[in-house]
């Protein structure tokens, strides 16, 4: 099939390529000329045979908007939108509206898989009706990876990106618990190999994973992370998740902790830490540091 993809990033541009070794047609635009196969979104519309499907994968937000708005404007009735970046679930209801006014249909599409997806394919979770869905079929058929698994129609539109969102809370929390264990057996005296303390249990434990094969590599390329700077940046989908818990009154302990943990990352002198010390030295004489 034919597929116009916006967006060739790091993600969307190993997505070309996957989908072309699959044996389907790619007009690709950025707005990097060096990336692009053609140099506008009126171009690759018309480039593309009807019914047309364009996959869109650009930052979330004003980027995907615009985006959205322009193709609304190209675009023709029985033509299918797929957002594959990180929207937020509630603005999938709102540009499936927008776009369904002028008869196009739209499909949400939360891609996981990163650098590697070339190689291995990409879990998909996408959401909306069974007929745009089937529209965009031959396209989850080929980025997906091998195997009976990786590949879902969560639901109604925007069942993908909440369970993307959802997918992201949960490393968050699992990426928070391995740094908290590296942490404490580096701390020890009696361990001397935390390197190779990770790298045991890449086999015939409970928590194994892919999260910790990248570990083991990352401890491989720097024993001991000195070259790192203690700071980690938050993606929105981690807020999204802790948010969408609380509309639902549903208790994310780990999740939030791991959220939180990311704020306090970029902190070099905590103000909260300050008052505890302060506190501490006022109710029992305890100890504090000064500048």
């Amino acid at each position: 099939m034919e597929l116009g993809l916006v967006g060739l990033g790091k993600m969307g541009g190993n997505m070309r390529e996957r989908i072309r070794r699959a044996g389907h047609t790619v007009v690709g635009y950025d707005r990097n000329p060096d990336l692009a196969d053609v140099h506008s979104l009126e171009e690759l519309v018309g480039k593309l045979k009807g019914p047309r499907v364009v996959w869109v994968m650009v930052p979330a937000g004003a980027a995907t908007q615009s985006t959205i708005d322009e193709l609304a404007e190209l675009l023709e009735p029985g033509d299918v939108v797929v957002d594959g970046g990180n929207s937020r679930w509630t603005d999938d209801e709102k540009h499936a509206g927008e776009l369904a006014a002028k008869g196009i249909g739209f499909v949400d599409c939360g891609v996981s898989g990163g650098v590697w997806g070339l190689e291995n394919g990409y879990a998909l979770m996408y959401g909306g009706d069974a007929e745009n869905v089937a529209k965009v079929r031959p396209v989850f058929d080929a980025l997906r990876p091998e195997g009976d698994f990786g590949s879902v129609h969560a639901g109604k539109v925007g069942a993908g990106h909440f369970a993307k969102m959802v997918h992201n809370g949960i490393e968050y929390a699992m990426m928070q618990a391995y740094a908290e264990g590296w942490e404490l057996l580096e701390k020890v005296d009696s361990v001397t190999d935390v390197r190779e303390v990770f790298r045991s249990w890449q086999e015939g434990t409970v928590i194994r994973s892919w999260l910790l094969d990248l570990a083991v590599n990352a401890l491989d390329e720097d024993e001991h992370l000195d070259r790192l700077k203690g700071f980690a940046q938050d993606s929105g989908e981690g807020r999204w998740t802790v948010e969408a818990a609380i509309d639902n009154a549903v208790p994310l302990p780990a999740i939030t902790a791991s959220l939180f943990a990311r704020f306090s990352s970029r902190q070099e002198d905590s103000p909260q830490m300050k008052m505890i010390a302060a506190l501490r030295n006022q109710f029992g004489g305890h100890a504090v540091e000064t500048k």
